[in-house]
């Protein structure tokens, strides 16, 4: 028979993950992990998958290995106290003190293993009144106050999917402050934890727009800024057949540009002139509902404009662009967004799919050292 190989590619290439398993933005950073080449393997329940999925189909758990370990069990901790003497990061996302209580918190793991990084993702955070309640992305970000940045003035704030809390605010912000742990700790031998909490991600990201509030260059309220549709040369606009363009001609020879491709050269003078900003809006939407999305797409096509078609998720893998860059891969029947960023001396790809719930016992025991893991096999009885 074969020996199984330990995946790898990517700079990540020989870092070893342990990933507790969970739903949402704690599987997809260590699927970022694991895309640049961290052999992560997740320890999953024996219940099954948290996602209610097939797990076959669940990307987010795709380039990692599985096995099923019970913590709950007696010997459920040290299984995964083996695992994490031989790893180099942690990553879990309990609410704060379960782990503690399972057996795998910092302090047990950090006795087994000093080096270890430990990543935490949570929603409110290792401390604070909100610590220990349950909640979900669109309560974190509510917060913040981004979720209020985000949608048309006069009608409730519009939800951004899961995407600016759980993977922007959350998963993103555990794998940059996993790797600069992972870098401190190789530099001197000692590991720490690191609190990622959507909401601390989440608050981060709107910088920028705290140093506009602050300068008097935005309005705290939606659809009155540059950048949040307030703007009529930074927005959506309807076409003939349904289908929609998004516009974002700030600059003055991208809004020259712009107005050019609709006809609309004598709204020259309303770039700056908020006064002006609703009528210019009524007659770009006017000129917009003349023609279908692919009639402006073809006519903006090769412009400096900054006008770009609203694809479905579907059509996306499609565009010649992206499809020239790769930027989705079919891999076991599945699109799916490619690994990024890119790397020039070692690149990324999807190894291997979806990992199947302890289909990789054997070979993690093996490649690990960590023979535990194996069910125990029975004693054969004495012969009578």
């Amino acid at each position: 028979m074969t020996e199984a190989k330990a995946p790898g590619g990517g700079p990540l290439t020989g870092v070893r993950v342990v990933e507790l398993a969970g739903i949402g933005p704690g599987p997809f950073a260590a699927m970022l992990l694991a895309d640049l080449g961290a052999d992560v393997v997740r320890v999953d329940r024996p219940d099954g998958p948290g996602l209610g999925i097939d797990p076959a189909r669940d990307v987010t758990n795709r380039n990692k290995r599985s096995v099923i370990v019970d913590l709950k069990d007696p010997d459920g901790p040290a299984r995964v106290l083996d695992l994490v003497e031989r790893a180099d990061v942690l990553v879990e996302g309990y609410r704060p003190g379960v782990a503690e209580r399972l057996g795998v918190g910092p302090g047990d793991c950090h006795a087994r293993n000093p080096r270890l990084v430990y990543g935490r993702m949570t929603g409110w955070g290792q401390q604070g009144p909100l610590a220990d309640r349950a909640g979900h992305d669109i309560a974190y970000i509510a917060l913040t106050g981004t979720l209020g940045m985000i949608g048309d003035p006069d009608r409730p704030p519009a939800v951004p999917a899961n995407l600016l809390g759980d993977y922007a605010g959350g998963s993103l912000y555990l794998v940059v402050g996993v790797l600069a742990a992972l870098h401190h700790a190789r530099a001197t031998g000692t590991g720490q934890v690191v609190d990622a909490a959507i909401v601390d991600g989440t608050a981060h990201l709107s910088a920028m727009i705290h140093g506009m509030l602050a300068a008097g260059a935005w309005q705290d309220r939606r659809g009155a800024n540059l950048l949040d549709g307030g703007c009529p040369y930074y927005g959506t606009y309807e076409t003939a057949d349904g289908g929609y363009m998004a516009v974002g001609a700030l600059e003055p020879r991208f809004y020259a540009e712009f107005l050019r491709l609709l006809d609309l050269d004598d709204q020259a003078g309303a770039h700056t002139d908020v006064t002006r900003w609703p009528e210019l809006r009524a007659q770009v939407a006017a000129r917009f509902k003349t023609l279908g999305r692919d009639e402006w797409t073809a006519r903006f096509d090769g412009s400096d404009a900054c006008v770009a078609p609203v694809l479905s998720l579907r059509e996306a893998p499609h565009h010649p662009h992206l499809a020239a860059r790769s930027t989705f891969t079919d891999h076991a029947g599945i699109t799916q967004p490619a690994p990024a960023p890119r790397f020039s001396a070692t690149p990324t790809t999807v190894r291997t799919g979806p990992a199947r719930p302890g289909a990789d016992t054997g070979d993690v025991a093996r490649d690990w050292d960590v023979p535990r893991l194996l069910p125990s096999t029975p004693k054969p009885s004495k012969p009578q």
